[in-house]
């Protein structure tokens, strides 16, 4: 892709549209502007930009910024504008960060997508093919933008990156040489608009890929397995339910592997992450880094050690034989049924926060005689609250303070207080670790408040 003397836009000024201006620095473009709909005065670092030659133009999105581009960079969770979609169907080329990177990046690309699982199964892999001595770096949505490996990027390299719908929208070459799939439920449709758009954004990780590619599908699913149908192509599968030609699969309270030969990997009980939907997160995790090279026996020690990652399904601590879970990242009604199915003790469970456009009746008949009492907080609350009415009690907070203390109150020994919101956090936080932190911060305060009335 040719770069010098163009004129490009970058859509969005966070983490991502920030590495994309300091690779685009580096190319003599002709101009390079930031369009963000935020005022200047609510954006980081733009002064020390604007030193380095980027222009700004912030507040709104004007269309005819837009036309004046050769190209226009657009970061994850900008949404599908009209005035981008109008100046794409002119002929104005519009892509997304990792698109851009997948231009100029070395090394073999495993691209790891699905609704849920993401962040846990890249990390896993990432540590297995490190403990393995080879060259891996860990890139996408749970850390670095992918663009920020570029340079350092070299043809021995394993790049293992996190992809969202949102990255995948606006690509038309990116290719993973590995990609996996771990599974398809309803989310952002805030964003996509429908379940079918949603689900067109994440199949084109399969589809973009080359015959001698592979792909790693969960067999479980009956949207994904369907696609295998679609095209020729090196196919796995990891499944809790059936056996599987190729890959990984459940049986016997045991990960088996199938490769050349059916080879045991680990226990279940030796798996310390919680729930059926972490099994399969380390099914797929052991297929592509096998595949990818690592040894069964660092494969078993790495999943034997690994404890899972913050604000996914992480027990903050015991009060009374009261178990805080702080699920923060649960975002989606699919990732707070998996939460719920992953305790079996009774549960009082907070949900709320910004809704995505989603569905909340599955949660009916996943909280029936499983969840004791609901605490609901956030703009969704009125939305969620008549769905679940009759399924247990209901009660609102107006804070996380007041949620962690109507937990604690509602719950009775051996019970969990889990925080699974199944919605955003945008309605009152930057973002599901910001929730999450402040849900473990307020739970620690009401053990020291306890101790201090010797209730502890």
């Amino acid at each position: 892709m040719e770069l010098k003397n163009k004129n490009i836009v970058v859509v969005g000024f966070g983490k991502t549209g920030q590495a994309v201006c300091d690779f685009l620095l580096e190319k003599e473009v002709a101009s390079l502007t930031v369009s963000d709909k935020k005022p200047e005065t609510q954006l980081e670092g733009v002064a020390d930009y604007r030193k380095k030659g980027v222009n700004f133009d912030t507040g709104r999105h004007r269309p005819e910024l837009f036309l004046s581009a050769d190209l226009i960079v657009v970061s994850p969770g900008v949404p599908p504008l009209p005035e981008i979609l109008e100046v794409r169907k002119g002929g104005i080329k519009v892509i997304s960060e990792i698109e851009l990177a997948y231009q100029f990046l070395q090394g073999r690309i495993i691209g790891v997508t699905g609704s849920n699982g993401k962040s846990t199964t890249v990390t896993l892999v990432h540590d297995i093919l490190k403990n393995s001595g080879l060259k891996v770096h860990l890139t996408g949505n749970i850390g670095k933008p992918l663009i920020s490996f570029v340079k350092k990027s070299r043809p021995n390299h394993f790049i293992i990156t996190e992809l969202s719908s949102f990255q995948l929208e606006f690509t038309e070459k990116f290719r993973a040489e590995m990609a996996v799939i771990l599974n398809i439920s309803e989310n952002h449709l805030d964003w996509h608009q429908t379940y079918a758009s949603y689900i067109s954004a994440k199949k084109k990780l399969f589809q973009q890929q080359l015959a001698t590619d592979i792909a790693v599908l969960n067999r479980d699913d009956p949207i994904l397995w369907s696609w295998r149908k679609e095209k020729k192509i090196e196919l796995y599968a990891f499944s809790r339910k059936h056996s599987v030609p190729r890959g990984c699969y459940l049986k016997d309270s045991t990960i088996w592997l199938k490769l050349e030969e059916e080879l045991p990997v680990i226990k279940t009980k030796e798996v310390k992450l919680r729930g059926g939907h972490n099994l399969e997160n380390v099914m797929a995790a052991v297929v592509v880094s096998s595949l990818a090279g690592a040894d069964l026996p660092v494969i078993k020690q790495t999943v034997k050690n690994f404890r899972g990652l913050e604000h996914r399904l992480e027990e903050v601590r015991t009060i009374n034989r009261v178990l805080f879970v702080n699920d923060s990242k649960a975002t989606t009604v699919a990732a707070t049924i998996r939460a719920v199915q992953s305790f079996n003790r009774p549960i009082v469970l907070i949900l709320g926060g910004r809704d995505k456009g989603g569905d909340f009746s599955p949660l009916r008949r996943a909280l029936k005689n499983k969840v004791k009492k609901v605490l609901l907080i956030g703009e969704a609350k009125e939305k969620i609250k008549p769905v679940i009415g009759g399924i247990c009690p209901v009660e609102e907070a107006g804070s996380f303070r007041e949620l962690v203390e109507k937990g604690y109150q509602a719950a009775s020994p051996g019970d969990v207080v889990l925080l699974a919101p199944a919605c955003t956090s945008w309605d009152m936080f930057r973002n599901f670790e910001e929730r999450g932190r402040l849900f473990k911060k307020e739970v620690n305060n009401l053990a020291r408040k306890l101790v201090k009335r010797g209730k502890s």
